[in-house]
């Protein structure tokens, strides 16, 4: 952590350099959110953090140092001036941590480091470079955003039937297994020299297909005839295939499937390699999940897009109500870079 706070030294000066900040105007206020502020070194410290976590330390270069931090900046800004804006909502609704809290806090940080210690707990506060202080601030500002988020927007949220009702219909194939099939195969190989057939030896293998073929129609077992006599690693299952959904079918096969029952076995099919015979073991028709079977995972689908669309707005609204007096233009342009970048980010995809 000391190397990476010295690294962090140089990020302003960086900024200065080569993001057209120049240092004789780059003021330690960098913005004032109702009040509040945040300076070069706190902004520097978000940079910092930033890199660590997208593993950008060690041996990084200036030119590549630069880059990243343009990269990161711009939303780095923006999750900021959102952070203070629900931290000073949530205290304004008189969220805090309370020593109990924070006390249990400690203790699961500590269990899940494998920290038995005082002397343990302090060297790791030390090596972050941080104070028990420090840590609690931070701990404190988590819990209020994380409150205000659940209490302000997430618990607002709910999915009517209707609503629900109205996505099922119009993602019924989500909802809906495909039909799906079994088959058995005998596969008969043609010996090549990976250049030309030869014609008799193809002759032969289909000759052989055509004899298997007809045990199979006298009465032979299938299963046993694949065991024995097919080329085709499949033979070690008896020469069973799938289940297979239709969907994953080739046209030609598909087609060849449709006029077949359950037990009937094809004419000899010439492939890539060689003669193949197929046998319809199983079928089972398509299904469709029940809406009510299907209403919890609908819910949280539309819930995931809902939750995007209503944070967007309850911070815009934040953001449009708050004093936000900016004291360094280049950082604002950057923060009004930000918020075009989160505006045209799609929606996360919901989770199935």
């Amino acid at each position: 952590m000391n190397r990476l706070r010295l690294s962090g030294v140089v990020l302003i000066g960086l900024l200065a350099a080569g993001i057209g900040v120049h240092a004789e105007v780059f003021e330690q206020v960098l913005v004032k959110v109702n009040g509040e502020i945040f300076t070069k070194i706190d902004l520097e410290e978000r940079q910092v953090q930033a890199l660590r976590q997208n593993g950008q330390q060690g041996d990084t270069n200036d030119t590549q140092l630069r880059q990243k931090l343009e990269e990161v900046t711009p939303q780095l800004l923006v999750n900021v001036i959102d952070e203070m804006l629900m931290v000073q909502r949530g205290r304004e609704l008189g969220y805090r941590m309370g020593d109990d809290q924070f006390k249990s806090v400690l203790e699961s940080i500590k269990k899940d480091n494998k920290i038995e210690t005082d002397e343990q707990f302090q060297a790791a506060l030390k090596q972050e470079n941080m104070t028990l202080a420090d840590l609690r601030r931070n701990l404190e500002r988590t819990m209020i955003v994380q409150r205000v988020q659940q209490n302000e927007v997430l618990g607002k949220i709910a999915v009517a039937d209707e609503e629900a009702r109205q996505y099922y219909d119009a993602h019924l194939s989500e909802f809906t297994k495909p039909q799906s099939i079994t088959l058995r195969e005998v596969f008969v190989n043609v010996p090549t020299d990976g250049k030309t057939v030869s014609v008799g030896l193809d002759e032969e293998a289909k000759e052989k297909a055509e004899r298997i073929r007809a045990r199979v129609l006298a009465g032979e077992s299938f299963e046993k005839l694949a065991s024995d006599m097919s080329d085709a690693p499949s033979r070690a299952n008896a020469g069973l295939i799938g289940p297979l959904s239709l969907n994953d079918l080739s046209p030609d096969v598909r087609k060849l499937i449709a006029a077949m029952k359950v037990g009937d076995v094809t004419e000899v099919l010439r492939g890539n390699k060689g003669y193949q015979l197929l046998k319809l073991e199983s079928m089972t028709a398509a299904e469709t999940l029940p809406f009510q079977d299907a209403r919890e995972d609908i819910s949280n689908r539309v819930f995931t897009d809902k939750r995007k669309q209503e944070f967007d707005k309850y911070l815009q609204r934040l953001r449009s109500e708050a004093i936000i007096e900016w004291k360094n233009t280049e950082i604002r342009k950057a923060y009004e870079l930000g918020v075009e970048q989160i505006n045209r980010a799609p929606a996360p995809a919901p989770s199935s």
